[in-house]
């Protein structure tokens, strides 16, 4: 791969990391699942991509997330919540803030309005990202931080682009049946090594997969264990309060489109310096690794879970039913024509069906809670 150099300190840190895996798939007799060797990469204590420092959001780094992309995302979906808010309390609980401008443009556009919430909370695992929200956070008023989900919650909980980077399971099809992929650690190399499903993993697959015993032989796909787990936590937590809704923004598909026979080599993808690849084992705790999400699973386990599905649409119908064109054309008068074509350029990458207008998808979770009426008109969860 055509890929910048990293520095020696960043690959010092990489071969740590490499040395510590080693270590624990040795420790488990020579291998590891593929879930356990992503947790790994990715959330590793010190040398993690996301604990150690490595994620890099924006132009210049790995990957751009919509909130980066333009403070008009995050000023639209303040628009959506705000009527989830009114019918559950003032309260905003968001997974995995990144660098923190969806809360401060969330809570920027709320002010605006004249509403106020009582706390704006941040679930961070990640203590180097949570000391970045806390510089860009400083001047936003009732922002907390916490070290794990409450016990129950109401009010809207927002994880944008959060269940993408959760670890997954992969699978291969055989003759014999599916085999779970794991890793083992060969002549100084991370290889993929197969064994039989355990029964835990051979019922997410027939739960999660239809048609799985039709699929061909070497067909490779993903399992979210973590998300699914994740989504039943959350379930629970809000099912126990009297009112609340989650709001998830991320890539997916319904599972049919999901496990389709021709996405034979699944979604797993990996962004080092906004270079796309699917070598998941390339200077392992510098790049982000994600696959896609299945969202037919998560909405069966939530609404196993006690909640309601209220909504599932693309981000494209799901940012104009918020009333992201209106924004858009009420800050045409505060900027000047190359201030104004560089925001139409960001809106046109989270509106197009060629960017992240289409592939990004968003799904409402509610307990106790009436979708307002831009969300049904834009609402698609029959395709689930």
């Amino acid at each position: 791969m055509n890929c910048p150099e990293p520095s020696r300190e960043a690959r010092s840190s990489s071969v740590a990391l490499k040395n510590r895996i080693v270590a624990r798939i040795e420790s488990r007799s020579g291998w590891i699942s593929f879930a356990d060797y992503m947790q790994q990469v990715l959330y590793e204590p010190e040398y993690g991509y996301y604990s150690g420092g490595a994620a890099n959001f924006g132009g210049q780094g790995d990957f751009v997330t919509a909130p980066e992309t333009s403070p008009l995302y995050g000023r639209a979906m303040a628009h959506a919540l705000i009527p989830l808010i009114e019918q559950t309390r003032p309260q905003i609980l968001e997974i995995g803030a990144g660098t923190g401008r969806l809360a401060h443009d969330i809570l920027a556009e709320l002010a605006s309005k004249g509403i106020s919430v009582d706390c704006y909370d941040i679930l961070e695992l990640s203590s180097e990202l949570r000391e970045r929200q806390q510089t860009s956070l400083s001047a936003c008023p009732h922002v907390n931080w916490l070290s794990a989900l409450p016990e129950r919650f109401d009010g809207v909980v927002i994880a944008n682009e959060v269940l993408d980077a959760m670890p997954v399971q992969l699978v291969v099809k055989r003759k014999t049946g599916w085999q779970e992929l794991g890793v083992c650690h060969l002549n100084g190399d991370f290889v993929l090594s197969e064994r039989p499903c355990d029964t835990f993993l051979a019922d997410a697959i027939t739960r999660q997969i239809p048609d799985s015993d039709s699929l061909p032989e070497g067909y490779v796909t993903e399992i979210h264990t973590h998300a699914c787990g994740f989504v039943r936590t959350l379930a629970e937590m809000l099912a126990s309060g009297s009112g609340a809704a989650a709001v998830f923004v991320d890539y997916g598909f319904p599972a049919h489109e999901y496990y389709h026979r021709d996405r034979s080599s699944g979604t797993l993808m990996c962004h080092y310096r906004h270079r796309l690849h699917t070598d998941p084992f390339f200077l392992p705790g510098l790049q982000d690794m994600t696959a896609h999400v299945d969202f037919t699973a998560l909405a069966r386990i939530a609404e196993a879970g006690g909640l309601d599905l209220l909504c599932y649409a693309s981000q494209a119908n799901f940012l104009i039913g918020a009333g992201l064109m209106e924004l858009m054309q009420g800050v045409s008068a505060e900027m000047d024509a190359r201030q104004y074509s560089l925001q139409s350029q960001a809106v046109q990458k989270l509106l197009s069906p060629a960017e992240m207008g289409e592939l990004f998808k968003v799904m409402i979770l509610g307990h106790n809670v009436i979708p307002p009426a831009f969300m049904l008109d834009v609402d698609k969860s029959g395709r689930l």
